[in-house]
């Protein structure tokens, strides 16, 4: 792996991550002398329908995909061994669930700032019909005051007329929505805009919104809607917001366009 590398211009230094059947890890690209991160997908590792259905169209997708909001790929790259490498810009500053479990919850201009982020990076894909179906704390990485989505693993290419209904369960149990919860047909793009409140809920609450521990609980939570620690003293506007976007009826929930003319990402 290293012989390989290196004999592609790449240094390997430390692993940032890793996932089920690939890791992250740091690099120096000779080439652009700058730091990069390679994601290391082994593809005899993985289950076949990974491998047949899920690895084809990440791949697709990173690769039809540029905006300053999602890590860029530069290089894909794949070894005579069954190994494939994803060079992709490297966001220094680690995710935003690390910086809510180092420095507490955000106060909340500056969740604002990366929230808003966040949206024109959904508002990008959606618009490009890619549902990402994975969005968590973990995915949004930080580049010093910037947001970059990350892992296009469970994304989703969307039919042409953007009417499909989905029954795979993938991401997060924590930020699923409950109609993904429930295997029953749903919108991805509607469960993208529920784990983005989770997302946000999260940012400024330092916590999940609904306990994940016990799933029939958790539905049941989510039925009754969200609720705030009142000591952190949210504003109704950003309470308005969390409560659209965990809303649990999929029909009522607002889309990516909706969210992003809400008067709490309009302040400035």
């Amino acid at each position: 792996m290293e012989d390989f590398l290196l004999s592609n211009g790449y240094l390997l230094g430390s692993t940032l991550g890793e996932g089920t059947y690939s890791k992250v890890k740091e690099a120096f690209s000779k080439k652009h002398q700058r730091k990069v991160a390679v994601k290391i997908i082994d593809k005899l590792g993985g289950p076949e329908e990974f491998m047949q259905r899920f690895l084809p169209r990440e791949l697709q997708i990173v690769r039809s995909l540029e905006h300053k909001n999602i890590i860029r790929l530069f290089e894909m790259l794949e070894s005579s061994d069954g190994k494939i490498y994803l060079v992709m810009e490297l966001a220094e500053g680690g995710d935003v669930f690390e910086r809510v479990v180092r420095g507490g919850p955000l106060p909340e201009p500056q969740a604002r700032a990366l929230f808003r982020q966040l949206v024109e990076a959904i508002r990008y894909c959606h618009g490009r019909g890619v549902a990402h179906r994975d969005l968590k704390c973990e995915n949004a990485l930080l580049q010093g005051l910037n947001l970059k989505l990350t892992d296009f693993g469970f994304a989703k290419v969307l039919p042409k007329s953007h009417q499909e209904l989905s029954q795979t369960f993938c991401g997060s149990t924590a930020y699923a929505a409950p109609e993904v919860l429930q295997g029953v047909p749903h919108d991805s793009t509607k469960g993208d805009i529920w784990s983005m409140g989770v997302v946000l809920y999260v940012m400024l609450c330092a916590g999940l919104p609904f306990d994940d521990a016990d799933i029939p609980k958790m539905l049941g939570q989510q039925q009754k809607g969200v609720s705030f620690p009142t000591h952190l003293g949210i504003s109704a506007e950003c309470q308005d917001l969390l409560k659209r976007l965990l809303e649990p009826d999929m029909s009522l929930r607002p889309s990516i366009e909706e969210v992003s003319w809400h008067p709490w990402l309009a302040n400035t």
